[in-house]
């Protein structure tokens, strides 16, 4: 079991999300950075699809109430256990009492925790990620407990690493591929959505990124249809909305655009202010 102290700004278990139920309006959820959710499970020998913490911005306090193994991979938020500094990147054994903390975010925006045989959290619908009015909670919560698998035994020797590449962190480019409604976009709309670099808004979480700068519109409206995580909208204003892993299941605007995963995953990483440019994948 996990001891949450402190919960920290946004801190939720996510696995990859639950599929084949947006019929039912039941939005995919999921981690927003694939690539460093998988290595983080690939590190401690979990599934690439088991149940990690995803933690934005700034991390939780966590007493360990039993043996495990974890890894932390994603933004680098000077993680400490017992107050002495770690590395992302790297498998280590915890014991018993110990307690994970983190400290000031450096860069990225999203960090991943995975614990050795993933976290047991209340599985719904074939996932284990929380989302509000699915599972009983959105996020942790302080003083509220995690389940984990027990037992684990623990090799003090454990110290095992990956090289990462993590430089996609501070890459602008974010790759996708033309929507549905792309080829309704004049030359000149298509010129300026490939040219121009984006603002991203205060107005980003989990569901969906803003973007400042405006494209003009004068696409006709469309029939409400199906969006999925990585959908590009284009308003009426303008404005382009950049749907996330806990967006809705349907939408009105024009969809311009598709983030590909290795998209998503560059922007789950970017926060207020900093700029993107869209690149078309090859």
């Amino acid at each position: 079991m996990i001891k949450v102290l402190n919960a920290g700004f946004y801190s939720c278990i996510q696995d990859f999300g639950r599929i084949g139920y947006q019929h039912y309006g039941v939005p995919v959820s999921g981690v927003m950075d694939k690539r460093a959710a998988s290595v983080a499970n690939a590190l401690v020998g979990n599934e690439k699809r088991a149940a990690v913490m995803e933690i934005t911005m700034s991390g939780p306090k966590l007493k360990f109430e039993n043996n495990t193994t974890i890894a932390i991979t994603g933004a680098i938020m000077n993680p400490s256990v017992n107050g002495k500094p770690i590395t992302n990147n790297k498998c280590l054994s915890i014991k018993q009492g110990d307690v994970l903390s983190f400290g000031r975010l450096e860069s990225g925006f999203r960090c991943y925790l995975a614990v050795s045989g993933g976290f047991q959290t209340q599985e719904v619908l074939g996932s284990r990620s929380m989302y509000k009015t699915i599972t009983p909670f959105q996020s942790i919560e302080k003083q509220g407990v995690l389940k984990i698998n027990f037992g684990i035994r623990v090799n003090e020797q454990r110290f095992s690493g990956l090289r990462v590449d993590d430089t996609y962190f501070e890459s602008s480019d974010i790759e996708v591929l033309p929507g549905p409604e792309f080829t309704f976009l004049s030359e000149v709309q298509k010129e300026k959505l490939f040219t121009s670099k984006f603002t991203i808004s205060k107005e980003n979480n989990r569901m969906g990124y803003q973007l400042n700068e405006t494209v003009a519109n004068d696409l006709k409206q469309i029939l409400t249809s199906p969006v999925i995580p990585g959908t590009v909208q284009l308003t009426p204003s303008g404005k382009l909305i950049i749907l996330m892993r806990d967006c809705q299941t349907t939408g009105g605007y024009p969809r311009v655009l598709q983030l590909t995963d290795s998209g998503i995953n560059t922007l789950a990483q970017k926060y207020t202010g900093k700029t993107i440019n869209f690149r078309l994948k090859a």
